[in-house]
């Protein structure tokens, strides 16, 4: 895992004495007016240019020598040398802390919005203290003018957001304002909900591309009680859903399979196609061990492979019913074989990492590494149609995909099942407008493999929920 923050470090700064957030730069032609607001990464013996605000110097040795005596310098560890240009990073000069909030690089965006909560789940994966956490918040607002604007999708946990109150809406109108095309997903109980104002004070806002994933862990109110350690949340968060989507927000149902709730999978999912069929989609997540689920594992604990009957069930009732559903979490070695159509790649780092027994597997290309296995196709298959004549633009316009030859060639050479190939069509399509629109770089295809791919995964689509991808 990336290390992501540090203490006790050297931090020299004249000028800045209180908390800090700035964008990362290795742009030697930053204009002097955006230096001013940013931090410059120095790595190596390289010498830096002048007039940031900050400079980060990678690894060891002296700084005196390469930048001034006036200029703020904070000396990050090699485990940062991930951290590149567009990152925003956090500097507290009084403790000698550094911390990465954003990555821009990375497929998953995540920003913690609290650490209180007014649940205790059995399995919460973020323990909640009651704390006076506020400067989370406030440093996000500081952040969120600084993200990049073509991020696909943003995510805010806790805790429990909706603690913030209006403070949660001010930053959705944030967001709005300074990512228009980013998508928004929040994580939260859905209790507050209940209350139609509250609802109606973000349904207001108008954000096109807003979710908020709410969870529901039994069609049995006493169950969902016991698993939350809330009397009274199961009714709060079914009213808080129908009062959702009453106002047109969107709504993802999220269920967290464990021994407290599996035994009841297809019941749940009866129970939501019966009574909430209206939610946007429903994903079943295995458990993750981490947080409390350690200390409550023996009440939580089954194996994946025990309730793999109620599962399939559950997600094909729903199938059935027309809800989008989704498995989260699940090896498929461990999945049944109905369900692998329905298992998406994990959005953490930590889950995406494999056994070396798992080295040799036949289908692990095929499923949560499927992205990099794309990789090169994609790269044909926009390679083929540049010289054919048949543009993305006229492709999009004229719809004539399947009569282009060299697009059919490389629709050919794209070796995975065919309900994955029109989502690599349309990839392809969407980076190859991108590029037809940017004139400066018409030599694409001599570019490097890493860069070609850092810019196609951003696609240049509203979010990638909506681009239907997963």
């Amino acid at each position: 895992m990336l290390t992501r923050r540090a203490q006790g470090l050297t931090i020299r700064t004249p000028k800045v004495a209180a908390t800090d957030i700035v964008r990362v730069s290795e742009d030697i032609f930053r204009p002097s007016a955006l230096r001013q607001r940013e931090g410059y990464i120095v790595r190596g013996d390289a010498v830096p240019p002048p007039g940031f605000k900050w400079y980060l110097v990678l690894g060891d040795g002296e700084i005196s020598a390469r930048i001034p005596d006036s200029a703020s310098v904070v000396h990050v560890p090699v485990s940062f040398s991930y951290i590149g240009d567009g990152d925003i990073a956090r500097i507290h000069p009084q403790r000698g802390g550094f911390a990465v909030l954003f990555q821009r690089a990375a497929k998953h965006h995540a920003f913690l919005l609290t650490e209180r909560c007014n649940n205790y789940c059995l399995m919460c994966s973020q323990p909640p203290r009651d704390v006076d956490d506020g400067h989370i918040f406030d440093e996000l607002m500081r952040a969120i003018p600084l993200v990049d604007r073509n991020t696909p999708e943003i995510g805010f946990t806790g805790g429990e957001p909706t603690l913030l109150g209006g403070r949660l809406a001010a930053l959705i109108r944030q967001c709005k304002g300074w990512l228009p095309d980013t998508g928004l997903h929040v994580l939260t109980n859905g209790r507050a909900f209940a209350d139609p104002a509250f609802v109606t004070m973000f349904a207001q806002i108008g954000h096109r591309d807003l979710m908020f994933g709410i969870p529901l862990y039994s069609d049995l109110s006493e169950r969902h009680d016991y698993v939350v350690q809330a009397d009274g949340a199961f009714d709060e968060t079914v009213r808080g859903i129908l009062n959702l989507k009453r106002q047109g927000v969107l709504v993802e149902v999220r269920v967290v399979v464990h021994k407290q709730t599996y035994d009841r999978l297809p019941q749940l999912a009866r129970f939501i196609a019966r009574n909430l069929t209206f939610v946007d989609q429903v994903v079943w997540m295995g458990l993750e061990m981490t947080g409390f689920t350690k200390a409550n594992l023996n009440d939580l604990w089954i194996d994946p492979i025990d309730y793999q009957s109620q599962l399939v069930e559950a997600v094909q009732h729903l199938s059935a019913s027309r809800i989008k559903t989704s498995v989260y979490n699940h090896q498929l070695c461990i999945t049944d074989r109905r369900l692998w159509s329905y298992a998406k790649q994990s959005i953490s780092d930590w889950k995406n990492e494999y056994m070396p027994e798992c080295d040799g597997c036949s289908v692990r290309p095929v499923s949560y590494t499927h992205l990099d296995v794309y990789k090169r196709q994609i790269i044909n298959f926009v390679s083929l149609i540049d010289g054919c004549g048949h543009t993305p633009n006229n492709l999009l316009a004229t719809g004539r995909t399947s009569t282009c030859p060299n697009v059919m060639a490389a629709v050919s050479g794209i070796t995975v099942r065919a309900s994955f190939r029109r989502p690599i069509i349309n990839i392809a399509i969407i980076f190859g407008r991108s590029l037809w629109m940017r004139p400066e770089i018409a030599d694409w295809t001599s570019r490097s493999y890493d860069r070609f791919w850092r810019d196609a995964d951003i696609l240049h689509v509203p979010s990638k929920r909506s681009a239907g991808l997963w």
